[in-house]
């Protein structure tokens, strides 16, 4: 797969300061600015509703994603609640994968409960039932391909076309594959979410979420709800990000090459019973992934075959990889979805969307593949012992 040459040092304000020639551009702390006299403000008045270094983080972002415009909000779930309250009224109908990630489901059914919008999860890979859910007339639709946590691709281009069709604007969360290996704008999504606390980020140490769109209108009115609720992000989380924007590309580069390889090394495993990657063949969606990615990403799930004592000790004989949420960092992670961050779903909601408790999501790093490998090779061997000595005394697993 082909990487998108991102442009990111010429558009993140490299050599743009005029006052030092700072070749990293100043952070920009101050929370106001003077008005050069009475009813004259300056570009900047309140750091609530804009800040310099917010501004190139947005430009950036929004340039990587084919945009005409950004909002940076204080957190990944703060930028799909802006959307949502800016967009969507009571009695509003809102279509959502049923197989989201667990955050967004608990925000769109709590919200549901207190009457703010409607919200309907369908299995946005079956058309018959994207139909009849586009039949309701829908004011919004959200996608979310790759799926979090079982890597379901879905066709972008489709959907949004048929959502434009139904009058309902479209969604997508691009957080799994970052600007470098998809684009949904130019398959026609409307907007655009990342949760910039995962890859944008990629260091494991900013809170921060991004709303881009190619409509103006509609980034102005987001902007306009974005500093009328004061979910703007803060000047120091922008300025890590304007860092971490700098090596996304070689991070997700060597991050992708780690999973395929890990991918490799777990198609021997016994104790693997499903891989969940874009890459596969028999993956959902597989063939909307090579149309519409220019990669495949480094988020993996497994389903192991086990038992919950199998589960424990394999994840205890674990080094390298950090039992842990989010995702996208440096660092590899591995999380159990079903009591992580898929826990506020009910067991009914997660049995349909087939997050089982032997669900493992791992997010690959950039550590060397064969130290992650032999990571995960001697978390085996051990939990191949542990099913052996349970063999043994009669207690099957």
């Amino acid at each position: 797969m082909k990487f998108k040459q991102a442009t990111i040092a010429v558009h993140s304000g490299l050599n743009d300061d005029k006052q030092y020639g700072c070749v990293v551009p100043p952070i920009c702390l101050s929370s106001t600015y003077s008005f050069r006299g009475f009813k004259q403000p300056r570009i900047h008045d309140y750091s609530r509703r804009s800040n310099p270094t917010r501004d190139i983080v947005q430009q950036t972002i929004s340039e990587l994603e084919s945009g005409n415009g950004a909002v940076l909000t204080n957190t990944g779930m703060s930028a799909i609640h802006l959307i949502t309250t800016v967009f969507l009224t009571p009695g509003s109908l809102l279509i959502a994968p049923h197989d989201c990630y667990g955050g967004s489901y608990r925000l769109f059914c709590s919200m549901a409960q207190k009457k703010s919008y409607n919200v309907k999860f369908i299995n946005q890979i079956d058309k018959l039932e994207l139909q009849e859910a586009l039949n309701e007339k829908p004011k919004m639709i959200f996608i979310e391909t790759p799926s979090n946590p079982l890597l379901r691709v879905v066709d972008i281009s489709m959907i949004c076309e048929l959502a434009s069709k139904a009058g309902a604007i479209s969604v997508v969360d691009n957080t799994f594959m970052t600007p470098v290996l998809q684009n949904p704008l130019l398959l026609g999504a409307d907007l655009v979410v990342h949760s910039c606390t995962k890859y944008i980020s990629g260091h494991s140490d900013v809170l921060a979420g991004i709303v881009i769109g190619k409509n103006t209108d509609l980034i102005s009115r987001l902007a306009w709800w974005a500093n009328n609720i004061g979910i703007t992000a803060a000047a120091f989380d922008s300025y890590l990000l304007l860092r971490s924007l700098r090596t996304l590309l070689p991070r997700v580069k060597i991050a992708q090459n780690n999973a395929i390889a890990i991918i490799k090394y777990l198609k021997t495993q016994p104790l693997v019973k499903k891989i969940y990657h874009p890459s596969l063949k028999e993956n959902v969606g597989y063939k909307y992934a090579i149309k519409q990615q220019r990669g495949f990403g480094a988020i993996l799930s497994i389903e192991l075959n086990g038992n919950e004592r199998l589960l424990k000790t394999f994840l205890k004989s674990l080094k390298l990889f950090t039992l842990a949420e989010s995702l996208g960092g440096i660092e590899s992670l591995i999380c159990h979805a079903s009591t992580m961050t898929h826990a506020s779903m009910s067991f009914e909601a997660k049995m349909k969307a087939g997050i089982s408790d032997m669900l493992l999501r791992i997010s690959v790093g950039i550590e060397d593949k064969e130290d992650l490998i032999n990571d995960l090779d001697n978390g085996f061997k051990t939990a191949s012992q542990c099913a052996e000595y349970n063999l043994t005394i009669g207690n099957k697993i």
